[in-house]
């Protein structure tokens, strides 16, 4: 029986910065004590993206913060760029998209799956102003309807 994934950390500034356009699960290169980090939730995902160079794709900008018992040779640089694993297809279409359609690639999340650490990454494209004001108004409504059919079935309307 496999175990629902568990969140490790999300990018809620992308949902709220991009218009998120794909979807793909990545694998992510980490040393021991990066993962040790990670599962007591040391990690921030804000103002990071992913990139591709030399045919490989990197994510960078993600903070792990340093494992509390690992020192010396143990220990590891909390901004470093970690590398993604995906096959060269997909890395291949990640690259397509992003130079014909002028996109940007964002973690959404990271999430244990089976015990291996995963990355979501998406395609997006990012939102103008006038697009997140579209969006607030946008969720506004949908929140008073909501209210309204509350009141409703409690028979205060």
């Amino acid at each position: 029986m496999k175990k629902q994934p568990s969140t490790l950390a999300s990018n809620r500034k992308a949902r709220h910065d991009f218009t998120i356009l794909e979807v793909v699960e990545a694998g992510i290169v980490l040393s021991g004590s990066e993962v040790k980090s990670l599962r007591t939730g040391q990690v921030q995902l804000a103002d990071s993206y992913a990139r591709i160079h030399n045919g490989e794709l990197w994510l960078e900008g993600v903070h792990v913060a340093p494992y509390q018992f690992a020192h010396g040779v143990g220990a590891h640089d909390p901004n470093r760029p970690r590398k993604l694993l995906l096959h060269n297809s997909e890395i291949q279409h990640l690259a397509d998209r992003v130079a014909r359609e002028r996109l940007t690639i964002v973690p959404l999340s990271i999430y244990l799956k089976d015990g291996r650490v995963k990355v979501e990454v998406a395609l997006a494209r990012g939102k103008r102003r006038e697009d997140k004001r579209q969006d607030i108004a946008k969720r506004d409504v949908e929140r008073e309807i909501q209210r309204n059919l509350g009141r409703q079935e409690k028979g205060k309307i």
